[in-house]
């Protein structure tokens, strides 16, 4: 079964960082494409970055430049870096994953595999 467990979330004051990581089971990060979204309060679920099988990265206009996707495939582990977090930045984070190509999308109906999240609290 796959499974996509993610954490590094946490409390933070606003201009500081997190790492979240997404460790995977049951897929290989050489054949499935990555992406994180994320959710804030009563707004739809974003697309915010993804790296695909091959290891292009593709982020959200709105947060390129603070935001850097990796993997580590040999960990099956997908890392997403935030600096300079702003209160915008608060939301539930979750990775998701699909062996489907769709040209750099970042839609949700996109990728079949979600992990349950880890929540991105910044604080003015």
């Amino acid at each position: 079964a796959v499974r996509l467990v993610e954490s590094g979330g946490g409390s933070v004051a606003a201009g500081g960082s997190l790492r979240l990581s997404c460790a995977t089971s049951g897929i290989t990060l050489n054949t499935h494409h990555m992406a994180w979204f994320r959710q804030a309060p009563g707004t739809e679920r974003e697309g915010v970055a993804l790296v695909v099988s091959g290891g292009t990265t593709y982020y959200k206009p709105a947060v390129k430049g603070r935001f850097t996707i990796s993997r580590d495939v040999a960990k099956n582990t997908v890392y997403l870096e935030i600096n300079n977090l702003i209160p915008d930045d608060t939301a539930m984070y979750y990775c998701a994953a699909d062996s489907r190509w769709r040209a750099l999308s970042l839609k949700q109906a996109d990728y079949a595999y979600w992990g349950q999240g880890t929540q991105v609290t910044v604080s003015s």
